[in-house]
């Protein structure tokens, strides 16, 4: 797709500190994923928009843990909820929205067929049909 005026702001990347920080339209998406609070023990202090940053950053860059920045949180706390999520399953959190998804599909699909098939059959058992 070539870069035109009207694409071109819709997919530029200067609104955070790096250019793979998340815009809030896609923190929106991403933040129904990330656990909640917890009930017992210290109220959560850290955001956890910037440790997905941080996560991103890491992806984006292939930096190494001892080489993120220092504008991003602690080291260590972004470690501990990458392998805490990694280890909870919060990976494959998506799964039940792509299996509903694909049983939608394979639902139209279905339909589809079947539609074709009665169209199939009415016009092949017709007594006035002829190869147009």
């Amino acid at each position: 797709m070539p870069w035109t005026d009207i694409t071109r702001p819709k997919y530029e990347r200067n609104h955070g500190r790096y250019a793979s920080d998340c815009t809030d339209a896609e923190w929106a998406l991403i933040e129904s994923f990330m656990p909640g609070h917890k009930k017992i023990g210290r109220p959560r202090t850290t955001e956890l928009r910037d440790v997905w940053d941080a996560i991103q950053y890491m992806a984006a860059t292939g930096c190494q843990w001892a080489m993120i920045p220092n504008d991003f949180e602690p080291r260590a706390t972004i470690q501990r909820h990458f392998y805490d999520w990694l280890n909870n399953g919060a990976e494959n959190s998506h799964q039940p929205f792509r299996r509903r998804e694909g049983a939608m599909a394979s639902f139209r699909d279905i339909i589809t067929l079947q539609k074709f098939a009665a169209v199939h059959a009415s016009i092949r058992s017709s007594p006035t049909w002829t190869n147009q």
